[in-house]
């Protein structure tokens, strides 16, 4: 039975807040179909033994996870059992038992008793389950629920469930990290970096659970992550309400770059009369992001944002990451290659793959999942599971925007509906009172409203030549083209009009190169929208003509290749699926330099 490497399950599923104490429950689960829905009537919850097994965290639709059908099975359970280990179960603590993805609607028993209920594939929840533990084994199950629903935040997931297009093989059920974590009934909730400046300035919220009187919260920042680094900034505040605000100036400071992304270690503790309750390990980059004058500016130089789309599917394990060390190479090949940025393409990607975006320097602009249709019921689902993104990973120096919308992804209508664009305004307010520090991109490719921060368009024109002279006048009028390259979908929407944002071609390129061996009657399911390279040698001169082309647009602020890896029938990455690169990567690297790094202001 295939299983995770070992060494995975001895990393944090939470870098950014972590404590010592944790235990994974990543590996072989029990499993069953549901496809009659009888689970709960025939009472699967009350500790009956299951009749499949499955490797978490992988969806049965993958090889990994041991099964590897791709049927649709709409409702499926988990269970197993498991032992609390000793000093875990002290009176006064609590034992969350954490999920990093389920998808899609998830209910969680503990010991037959209900521990909790959760809607949202692509985001993290926990229960306490202290109340439900009983002494020796322990056993939890899941039923877990994922219709082929459009009105569904589904990604890139087809609603078929089979591929089509540029939709993929279903994700179902668990797909990140299960993990039990120890906690004081006093303490330490969650911290938001509220700022994080290149001149050393570093302020963070800490929000507190049962919070009492008397507590102090103290903050040691560490010179690195290093764990013996020394202690360069040092505060403490008095912790009376429900959260606390700490504040310090550090000497000397290293900003976060992508050349050179230092991160300072955090230590947090929840102290009184001298005793520590409560112990937090986080960390901050410092850095400052901004767009002005129709260009971005990190730590105040001038950056053009190059940058790749990645849409984080793997052929053996689909939307589920295979290991830390498969999330470390992916960022590692796009630095590799020249890039300093990623668009994560309609995926809330599991957090050590941030962290390694943090640690080795690259920009992120953050994309929700969307539905494919729209009703009330879609827009709450989406803005419900969009704002726990955002407060899982709003202190990720990487991240510099945030795109709630792409392509008009459940919006069919929003040309023409003003309930929809009404919606699609709300969405850009809430993200921007949840962070005001980053861009906020609402409808990433066409239709934008006046609200948003970022220009954003897809354009697939071609050959180069073509694209060049559609934005030839954006250099001498300062204006992009009214319509967009897809149907002649207007950039802006009624009563919107541009005003000065930074201009992105965050969809471009897309060459497809059909792999050797591809029998004939299997070519046609390729996805050849955006034009086909017969030969490696003719991939390259296409890839080379665009990115010079688009280097004489000094009016864009940046653009984002589509795409870093092939997918299932999209065969136009820069890797194939199995991650091997379709050309040197040196080669790629040094003609990016070249034309957008050596001569940047």
């Amino acid at each position: 039975m295939p299983d995770m490497n070992a060494s995975d399950r001895d990393l944090h599923p939470r870098p950014q807040w972590r404590r010592d104490a944790w235990l994974s429950l990543d590996g072989t689960w029990e499993f069953a179909f549901d496809d009659a829905d009888i689970g709960k009537s025939e009472g699967w919850h009350d500790g009956r033994a299951l009749p499949l097994s499955i490797e978490v965290p992988f969806p049965y639709q993958s090889e990994r996870s041991g099964i590897g059908s791709k049927d649709i099975h709409e409702i499926v359970w988990y269970s197993r059992s498991f032992d609390v280990p000793p000093g875990w179960r002290a009176d006064e603590g609590d034992l969350l038992l954490h999920f990093g993805a389920v998808d899609y609607a998830t209910e969680v028993w503990i010991n037959g008793r209900l521990a909790g209920r959760n809607r949202g594939g692509h985001v993290p929840f926990s229960f306490n389950i202290a109340p439900f533990l009983r002494d020796g084994s322990n056993r939890v199950t899941l039923r877990v629920e994922d219709r082929q629903d459009p009105c569904q935040p589904r990604g890139k997931q087809s609603s078929s469930g089979k591929p089509v297009r540029i939709y993929y093989y279903c994700t179902t059920g668990i797909w990140q990290t299960v993990w039990l974590e120890p906690v004081p009934a006093m303490r330490l909730d969650a911290m938001r970096l509220t700022a994080a400046d290149p001149d050393g300035t570093l302020a963070l919220e800490v929000q507190l659970h049962a919070p009492a009187g008397g507590w102090t919260v103290q903050l040691d920042v560490l010179a690195s992550l290093d764990q013996d680094a020394p202690v360069v900034a040092r505060a403490s505040t008095a912790a009376a309400r429900t959260s606390a605000t700490l504040r310090v100036a550090i000497d000397n400071a290293r900003p976060w770059s992508t050349d050179d992304p230092h991160l300072y270690g955090l230590r947090l503790r929840l102290v009184r009369d001298g005793a520590t309750l409560d112990s937090v390990q986080a960390y901050a980059g410092l850095r400052s992001f901004a767009s002005r004058d129709a260009h971005f500016y990190l730590n105040g130089r001038k950056t053009f944002l190059l940058m790749v789309l990645d849409q984080g599917y793997w052929p053996d394990t689909l939307l589920a990451p295979p290991s830390d060390e498969a999330l470390r190479a992916d960022v590692e090949w796009i630095k590799r290659l020249g890039f300093n940025g990623v668009r994560k393409h309609q995926k809330i990607e599991a957090p050590r793959w941030l962290y390694w975006c943090d640690r080795l320097g690259l920009l992120v602009w953050e994309e929700m999942p969307n539905a494919r249709n729209w009703s009330l019921d879609a827009e709450e689902a989406l803005l419900a599971e969009w704002e726990r993104a955002v407060a899982r990973d709003v202190n990720h120096p990487s991240i510099v925007a945030w795109v709630p919308v792409v392509e008009s992804f459940g919006f069919p209508a929003l040309k023409r509906h003003a309930s929809q664009q009404a919606f699609l305004e709300r969405l850009v307010m809430r993200t921007r009172r949840l962070d005001p520090s980053r861009d906020v991109i609402d409808n990433d490719g066409w239709e934008h409203t006046n609200l948003t921060d970022v220009c954003s368009i897809h354009d697939y024109s071609q050959p180069a030549e073509k694209l060049v002279a559609r934005y030839a006048t954006t250099q001498q009028t300062g204006q992009p083209p009214d319509k967009g390259w897809y149907k002649d979908k207007p950039l802006f929407l009624p009563g919107g009009a541009y005003r000065g944002q930074p201009i992105v071609l965050s969809e471009v390129g897309g060459f497809l190169m059909q792999p050797a061996g591809v029998p004939e009657a299997e070519r046609d399911r390729l996805f050849d929208y955006y034009g086909n390279a017969r030969t490696t040698a003719e991939l390259w001169l296409r890839y080379r003509d665009l990115m010079e082309g688009i280097a004489t647009l000094t009016a864009l602020a940046g653009i984002c290749y589509t795409q870093l890896i092939d997918v299932e029938h999209e065969q136009n990455g820069l890797l194939t699926y199995d991650r091997q690169p379709k050309f040197d990567p040196e080669e790629l690297a040094a003609l990016h330099r070249a034309l957008f790094f050596d001569r940047q202001d």
